[in-house]
C-alpha cells in the first residue's frame, strides 16, 4: 500500500491509549516538520502473553482527538493485513535484545523492531520520535536504523511523569488509586539513587528502595552503561538506572540517568 503524505514527515508510532507522554512526542514532531503522522497499531508480535495483548487498552476515537489537538496532520490506524501482508520477516534485536526486558519478555524486541521497520517502510519519515521511558527499545531502534542505514533521524524525548513522579504509560489506566500511590515508589527510589556519587552505593540505594515497595514484584533493578547495556562500573561514563516489575498484574518500567555519578568522574 502507499500512504499519500506530504513529505518530509515527522513520525510518532504508538499503540494507542494516548496520554500526555504521547502528546509531548507529537509536539516535538510538529516542531520538526509540518506533516506529522501518528500511527495507532497494537502489534501482536511484541506481546509474549496473549492475555496482555487482548487486554491492552483501545481508545481510537479519543486517540485521534488527542493526536490532532497535539499537532498531528495524519492519524493512521492500519489493519494487521496492511502491516503484515504476508508472513512477517522478523528483524532480530540481537544480543542486547535478550538482556533485561528481553529476559522477561522473550521475543518482545524482535516484534518491536519488526513492526517499526514495517512502519518506517510505509511512512518513509525523515524523523521518528520515541520516548526515553522505553529506553532499551529506543536504544535498539537507533541501532537498527544505523545498522540498516535507514535515512531516518531518531529523536529521543524525555519521560513525561504524573504529579507523583510515576512514568506515564498506557498501562497506568489499569492501576487503582492505591496502586498508583505505591508505584510512585519507583520514582522516589530512582531519585534516591541519583543523590549518590559512587556507583556501588547508588546500586545499593536503588535496590533497597525498589525492594521495599509494598507488593512490587521486581523483574530487574540495575545500573547499566547506557552505551552498551553492560552492568555499570566505577569507570562507566554514562550510567543509567533501569527498573521493571509488577504491581497487581500491571507491568511498569522506568529509568533515570545517574547524573551525580558522572559528575564525580
Amino acid at each position: 500500500m502507499s500512504l499519500k503524505l506530504n513529505h518530509p514527515v515527522a513520525f510518532v508510532p504508538t499503540m494507542g491509549a494516548l496520554h500526555a507522554g504521547h502528546q509531548s512526542l507529537i509536539e516535538i514532531a510538529k516542531s520538526l516538520e509540518n506533516e506529522v503522522v501518528v500511527s495507532v497499531f497494537v502489534n501482536p508480535l511484541q506481546f509474549e502473553n496473549p492475555d496482555d495483548f487482548l487486554s491492552y487498552p483501545k481508545t481510537l476515537e479519543k486517540d485521534i482527538a488527542i493526536a490532532e489537538a497535539s499537532g498531528a496532520t495524519f492519524v493512521w490506524s492500519p489493519t494487521f493485513e496492511e502491516i503484515y501482508p504476508g508472513n512477517p520477516e522478523l528483524v532480530s534485536a540481537g544480543v542486547i535484545g535478550n538482556l533485561f526486558e528481553g529476559v522477561h519478555r522473550f521475543g518482545h524486541f524482535d516484534g518491536v523492531l519488526t513492526v517499526v521497520k514495517r512502519l518506517f517502510d510505509l511512512v518513509e519519515p525523515k524523523y521518528a520520535i520515541f520516548g526515553e521511558k522505553d529506553f532499551q527499545q529506543l536504544f535498539l531502534i537507533k541501532e537498527m536504523v544505523n545498522r540498516l542505514k535507514l535515512p531516518i533521524t531518531v529523536i529521543s524525548a524525555p519521560t513525561i511523569r504524573e504529579a507523583s513522579g510515576l512514568a506515564m504509560s498506557s498501562r497506568n489506566v489499569r492501576l487503582s488509586v492505591s496502586d498508583r500511590s505505591t508505584a510512585a515508589g519507583i520514582y522516589s527510589s530512582l531519585l534516591a539513587a541519583t543523590s549518590e556519587n559512587e556507583i556501588g552505593r547508588a546500586r545499593q540505594v536503588l535496590a533497597k528502595g525498589i525492594n521495599s515497595i509494598p507488593g512490587f514484584i521486581t523483574d530487574y533493578v540495575e545500573i547499566i552503561d547506557e552505551e552498551n547495556f553492560e552492568v555499570a562500573s566505577e569507570n562507566t561514563a554514562n550510567p543509567r538506572a533501569i527498573v521493571a516489575g509488577w504491581i497487581n498484574g500491571v507491568r511498569l518500567i522506568d529509568n533515570m540517568v545517574m547524573k551525580k555519578v558522572v559528575a564525580s568522574k
